[in-house]
């Protein structure tokens, strides 16, 4: 297997419970995950209203419910097998902020958000998964003319916690985990396929999985793949800090939450689409600049703060929203292209795509 992220490891753990008598390594080009898993805001959520709603018109109802179910069990797995204060799990809910300008008539929005409840509610087993709740704006301190819409089924992680804990699960059941390992080709021969790295060796396996999302199109050119970087600042203990949850803005694009009493936002990249098109690790000043706009004017209105971290991660997109999870010849599989959503994704596709194998 390649790569060591979320979708890796619940691919890998999956597998050695399938065929607990084959051999199951990992292979990690960097000391750590070095992509998204890594590198995200611990969210633990399967969709704002905003983002559904635009999922649905670009993509279509069924397949927008059939995201929300993966995501959603897949939290549900996350929940069952580890502990919350193994992962740092909290359900503080979750928040959208909703201008006034795109619902000028609060009674269509709430018509709308009923309609997507009804979608809803045999995933999540609620009547009311989105509700409207004004009221909490001036408690949360947000600035700004909106509205605002609770979910309080969302909730939030520490995402090493997870990476950690998930590294222990696959090597107690025997996955080994090599790291510094950049598979740069593969050679699919008749009884195995031939992996070249950065070591002085050729590696061979019976079958191959691919999870680097990302990073899988220099793997796997013919891929519907894209690099998205999203981009993160940290600001320094704020004391009596009001926020407490996970929120979004404008379909999610923009996103931010407590991390105890310090402040996450990230995002802005729908601002600045094909300059964030890129592999690189590093931050950019526009970005971050409309991010300190945001967190400003919206999110900590007249509080001092300063930024104690920044930091980036790598997503995959494409011209579906739909994770690619599939066969790529008899010795090669894949599942990348999260989207976004790994965090949620991978147990389930993890799943998947071991079943396929």
């Amino acid at each position: 297997m390649i790569g060591s992220g979320f979708t890796g490891l619940w691919s890998a753990y999956y597998l050695k419970k399938r065929y607990p008598e084959k051999s199951v390594v990992i292979l990690e080009r960097g000391i750590i995950p070095s992509g998204a898993s890594s590198r995200n805001a611990g969210f633990a959520c399967f969709g704002s209203f905003t983002e559904l709603e635009s999922d649905t018109h670009q993509h279509g109802e069924n397949e927008m419910l059939e995201l929300v179910e993966w995501r959603f069990k897949g939290l549900e797995k996350i929940r069952k097998k580890f502990s919350a204060d193994r992962i740092g799990y909290e359900n503080l809910g979750g928040y959208e902020l909703v201008s006034p300008g795109q619902f000028p008539d609060v009674n269509i929005l709430r018509t709308r958000i009923d309609n997507l409840n009804n979608l809803l509610k045999n995933i999540t087993g609620k009547q009311k998964t989105f509700q409207l709740n004004d009221s909490k704006i001036k408690s949360f301190g947000l600035g700004g003319s909106h509205h605002l819409i609770e979910n309080k089924l969302e909730s939030q992680l520490h995402s090493g916690k997870l990476l950690e804990a998930l590294v222990q699960l696959v090597n107690s059941e025997g996955v080994s985990i090599l790291t510094q390992v950049d598979v740069r080709k593969m050679q699919v021969l008749k009884d195995r396929v031939e992996l070249e790295s950065n070591l002085p060796l050729i590696m061979r396996a019976e079958q191959v999985l691919v999870c680097t999302n990302a990073f899988a199109k220099t793997l796997l050119p013919e891929l519907d793949i894209l690099p998205a970087r999203g981009q993160i600042l940290l600001t320094e203990p704020i004391d009596d800090l009001k926020i407490k949850g996970t929120f979004h803005y404008d379909e999610g694009f923009y996103y931010f939450r407590n991390l105890g009493n310090r402040l996450l936002l990230g995002g802005a990249r729908n601002k600045f689409l094909k300059e964030e098109e890129t592999f690189s690790a590093g931050t950019s000043k526009h970005i971050q600049d409309e991010l300190e706009r945001f967190l400003r004017d919206i999110v900590l209105p007249g509080i001092p703060y300063q930024i104690g971290m920044r930091w980036s991660g790598t997503m995959a997109i494409g011209k579906e929203k739909k994770p690619i999870v599939q066969k790529i010849s008899d010795r090669v599989f894949c599942a990348v292209r999260m989207s976004g959503m790994g965090v949620a994704l991978a147990p389930q596709l993890g799943k998947k795509v071991a079943g396929m194998i």
